[in-house]
C-alpha cells in the first residue's frame, strides 16, 4: 500500500507538458531503438495524449476509494523465508555460461555502460 501512496503521489506532483520529438527521439537512442522522424513525431503525439489522460486521472477524488492489487477480492499469500538449495555452489555455476580459467565462483556479464 506504501507502494501505491508514492506512486499517487509522484502523479500528483507532476507537470505535465507537451512530449516533442527531440525527446522522443532521445530516448529511443538512449534505448538504442531506431525510429524514423515520422515515427518519432507520432510517439510525440500518442505520449502527450497519454500524459493528458494521466493528468484527468488526477483530478479524480480518489479519497475514499481503497487502494487494491486485484480487480478481485483476494488474500495475499504468503510463505516462511527459508533457505532451499542447501548452498550447491557448484550445482549453479554449473549453469554459468562464461566462467573464469582459474576456478573462481563468480558470473561474467556483458558491459554495459561504455
Amino acid at each position: 500500500m506504501g507502494s501505491v501512496n508514492f506512486f499517487l503521489n509522484f502523479l500528483a506532483n507532476l507537470e505535465f507538458y507537451e512530449v516533442d520529438t527531440k525527446s522522443v527521439s532521445n530516448t529511443a537512442k538512449l534505448a538504442r531503438i531506431k525510429i524514423s522522424d515520422d515515427e518519432a513525431q507520432n510517439l510525440a503525439i500518442d505520449l502527450t495524449k497519454i500524459f493528458d489522460w494521466i493528468e484527468q486521472l488526477n483530478e479524480v477524488n480518489t479519497e475514499k476509494v481503497i487502494p487494491m492489487t486485484s480487480v478481485t477480492e483476494m488474500a495475499m499469500l504468503s510463505r516462511e523465508d527459508k533457505i532451499t538449495d542447501k548452498n550447491n555452489v557448484d550445482l549453479i555455476f554449473k549453469n554459468a555460461p562464461d566462467m573464469p580459467e582459474d576456478d573462481r565462483k563468480f558470473f561474467t556479464v556483458p558491459k554495459v555502460i561504455e
